[in-house]
């Protein structure tokens, strides 16, 4: 199984960075209304730069001046079991502390920088 973490980032604007390893660096997705906990709740995910894997345990400031400057915290971390990776869709299972359960990034056709993320029904 691989990793993932939620870092809350209180940047210009409070956001969560999401983070799958996948191929030696952190996938990475700035969700700004939270990761959805229940099932059908959908929340864009704009993709931002891939982070080095050692990146998942960071927590702290981010200095001013600096890209993504503020506060960064662990929100939530875990592993991960992967269920479809595609270019366009990704489908996961996460076993996380506080989010647990099955989950899709959905690239959205008109600007490919923006993703789908929801929580799936349980089959």
């Amino acid at each position: 199984m691989q990793r993932f973490v939620v870092q809350e980032h209180a940047a210009r604007h409070l956001h969560y960075d999401f983070r799958l390893e996948m191929n030696g660096v952190l996938r990475s997705w700035a969700v700004p209304k939270g990761i959805p906990l229940e099932p059908g709740v959908r929340r864009l995910a704009v993709e931002v730069e891939d982070h080095p894997v050692d990146y998942i345990d960071f927590e702290g400031t981010i200095a001013e001046g600096q890209y993504g400057a503020g506060e960064v915290r662990i929100w939530d971390r875990g592993t991960y079991a992967p269920e479809k990776l595609e270019p366009d869709e990704l489908e996961f299972t996460l076993f996380g502390t506080r989010l647990h359960g099955r989950y899709a990034l959905v690239r959205m056709k008109k600007r490919p920088q923006d993703w789908l993320l929801l929580k799936l029904r349980e089959s």
